[in-house]
């Protein structure tokens, strides 16, 4: 008899999680700050701001939810954030760095200058699983918060959509165009099943594996041909046994793209596409030429010529955490009920991979997770996304839009406060040359 239905996983390891966990959740103290951040009235301005908005940022984000657009597609949803913030009285141009779906709004004067980053696109076949509608809304409902009172702050403030964080790397186009140049941070978040004040995401490359065999008639001659399945079989059971050997934070996952066409040829080509994870850039780096001698070594067992093609699509660095303005993020999540966790409590590998690691090494940076979820919940899962577009993601519109606007608002204004944030990246290495990285 056959059975054309998979086992449901067991998520036993997930709950164990939980429960172990669950003390030093209740129990942590979370981030602090040793920084007083804005004046008080520019901060009520801006807290007052955010709650008149709260309708409109709603609005924007179960529109979003609703019409999910996938990468390099979401033209509805930049349309839907620009009109926005034109009701408001803001410009807004779409498509700067060469991309189609991105956006830029800026207001203030001379200063420093703070970027707040948005992303909107969404995943095929499941939506906003992981939340991007809740990432725009809150940027938006932030910028426009904080643009009226920037100047008298002492700085500038920008909104920029950020196309493609889901594989395209929209960011790190972005930054090679010179669209951040002149930017000195940027802040963001992402929607979770905890609030985590910083949480680690993890460095990411892609590479496509293209086997080249000989072809022949796969049972009156199969001695003449060379077979580029089973070499490409060979290179992912190589990469197979190589994940024992990697820290419990790095991963590899592939898949077949192309196994030949019939039975009865020896496939003279095959094809893989693999992601390779890592928690440092150095790590990266070293597991890249890892696998690579697994693709060169299985061609050379099937005599097979392979041909690699890295990052086809901008590699993705871990994030570079700035707990100087971390900490401002905490204290103001605090505001609204919300206790942000430090580092550590939560299982840091239980995480992924996003551009925004690219800009972290370019300048100061912050990330945090606000919850929408129970602390089960998983990304990109079709219960996550609807996570989102429900009570909880509603939730985090407003307490993270404010959030957002409050630690952009700090930075600006608090001058001891930037040069904190910016001794902390000049003693963790500085700017990196992201582009020329993995050459």
């Amino acid at each position: 008899m056959e059975n054309g239905s998979p086992t449901t996983p067991d998520d036993g390891f997930l709950r164990a999680l939980v429960e172990a966990t669950g003390p030093a959740v209740r129990d942590s103290d979370p981030l602090g700050s040793a920084h007083t951040g804005a004046p008080a009235e520019l901060r009520e301005t801006v807290s007052a701001a955010v709650d008149a908005l709260g309708p409109d940022l709603l609005a924007l984000s179960h529109d979003l939810h609703a019409h999910p657009e996938e990468s390099f597609a979401e033209h509805r949803s930049v349309r839907a954030a620009a009109d926005l913030l034109r009701a408001h009285g803001h410009e807004a141009e779409i498509g700067v760095g060469g991309l189609e779906t991105s956006l830029r709004s800026t207001a203030g004067g001379d200063g420093p200058h703070v970027g707040i980053l948005a992303e909107y696109d969404a995943l095929p076949g499941i939506g906003h699983g992981c939340g991007h509608n809740v990432i725009c809304s809150t940027a938006v409902g932030a910028y426009l918060a904080l643009a009226p009172v920037a100047e008298r702050a002492g700085g500038r403030v920008t909104l920029f959509g950020t196309p493609a964080e889901e594989g395209g790397g929209g960011k790190e186009t972005m930054a090679r165009a010179g669209v951040f140049d002149d930017v000195d941070a940027v802040v963001m978040l992402h929607p979770f099943s905890h609030d985590i004040a910083m949480h680690p995401f993890l460095g990411r490359r892609q590479v496509e594996m293209v086997f080249h065999g000989v072809a022949a008639h796969a049972a009156a001659q199969p001695f003449m041909g060379r077979n580029a399945l089973d070499a490409a079989v060979a290179a992912y059971q190589g990469v197979a046994a190589l994940r024992q050997h990697l820290p419990p934070s790095d991963r590899l996952h592939g898949v077949f793209t192309d196994g030949g066409a019939r039975p009865n040829v020896v496939p003279d080509r095959a094809a893989l596409m693999f992601y390779v994870r890592s928690m440092e850039p150095e790590t990266l780096r070293d597991l890249a030429h890892r696998v690579s001698e697994i693709a060169h070594g299985a061609a050379r067992m099937h005599g097979c010529g392979v041909t690699l093609t890295w990052d086809s699509k901008p590699a993705y660095l871990p994030i570079r955490q700035n707990t100087t303005l971390a900490g401002r993020w905490a204290v103001n999540q605090r505001d609204r009920g919300r206790a942000a966790l430090p580092p550590g409590i939560v299982p840091e590998f239980l995480t992924g991979s996003t551009d925004l690691g690219n800009l972290s090494f370019r300048m100061p940076a912050i990330h945090p997770m606000i919850a929408v979820s129970g602390p089960t919940g998983a990304l990109h899962t079709i219960e996550f996304a609807e996570a989102a577009g429900g009570p909880g993601g509603d939730a985090a519109v407003g307490d993270g839009a404010s959030g957002l606007a409050l630690t952009a608002l700090d930075y600006l204004a608090d001058a001891a406060l930037r040069e904190a944030v910016h001794a902390e990246f000049a003693a963790q290495g500085g700017v990196l040359d992201v582009p020329g990285y993995f050459l």
